[in-house]
């Protein structure tokens, strides 16, 4: 089982590295590329599920409609990405099913950083897919967390998927930067030894970075941005099926996790 998901949130990248980027700005950016993954899933005939920031619910809703219409599972992602709040659990949840008339089943905090599990319990999520268990200095040093699913509480918790051992990140940051074949031999590798693959990936990185030095992105996340992203994502969904992996959303991949591992 292949989990696609995207952190669907307004760009603030520009903002870590000092410049003055709007809430607008970043809504932009991050519109276009929405609908350009789309465009790829779609034209692949596969579902995913899409992580949104309140604050895009708010300033996309033709692209939240779009993202509900072609099938893909809508999930929380706390609500300003920039500065997160405590009470974001809950009212990412509000702001999200108000505006789809949809229950929202899943969160994932801003940057994969730590979230109260108190707080997702008693916001009645079924899953929590905030953990990197990645070994990232400065960023992720999860060594000793679980590498493949497990249950807090009632919430069953999907980390992102690492290589065994090395605990290398297959998130995006690699399909930006490493050779094709290789992250593509590390994928089957997972799949190999857990049966299933859970990634993430952002608007914006399919935005074409590279023609905005104002931006001030660093080279790993600007390499092979915008079109050839989706020239990237294109063809590992491609390599993907061609191996006869199937592709899911969450939810029902979470509900087949809570059955297996409260027996």
């Amino acid at each position: 089982m292949i989990l696609l998901s995207f952190d669907t949130e307004e760009f603030d990248v520009p903002r870590e590295h000092g410049v003055n980027y709007s809430l607008k700005q970043g809504m932009e950016v991050s519109v276009i590329g929405t609908n350009r993954i789309l465009d790829v899933l779609k034209d692949n005939d596969v579902k995913a599920t899409f992580f949104c920031t309140g604050n895009f619910v708010e300033n996309a809703p033709e692209t939240i409609q779009r993202i509900k219409d072609e099938g893909h599972e809508l999930a929380c992602h706390g609500v300003d990405h920039w500065e997160p709040k405590d009470t974001d659990v809950m009212e990412s949840k509000r702001i999200l099913e108000a505006a789809t008339a949809q229950k929202a089943m899943g969160y994932r905090q801003p940057r994969m950083f730590p979230v109260s599990d108190d707080s997702i319990a008693k916001a009645g999520y079924l899953y929590n897919s905030s953990l990197n268990p990645a070994f990232i200095p400065g960023r992720y040093m999860h060594l000793t967390d679980p590498r493949t699913c497990f249950m807090k509480g009632d919430v069953v918790q999907i980390p992102a998927s690492v290589t065994p051992l090395l605990r290398f990140p297959l998130f995006w940051l690699s399909l930006h930067n490493l050779p094709e074949w290789l992250y593509h031999n590390m994928v089957r590798s997972v799949l190999k030894k857990d049966g299933y693959f859970v990634t993430y990936f952002h608007p914006w990185e399919f935005y074409e970075l590279k023609e905005h030095p104002e931006l001030k992105m660093p080279f790993i996340i600007r390499n092979h941005s915008g079109r050839q992203m989706m020239e990237r994502l294109d063809r590992l969904i491609k390599m993907l099926k061609r191996h006869g992996h199937q592709f899911g959303t969450y939810t029902p991949f979470a509900l087949e996790q809570k059955k297996r591992l409260t027996r």
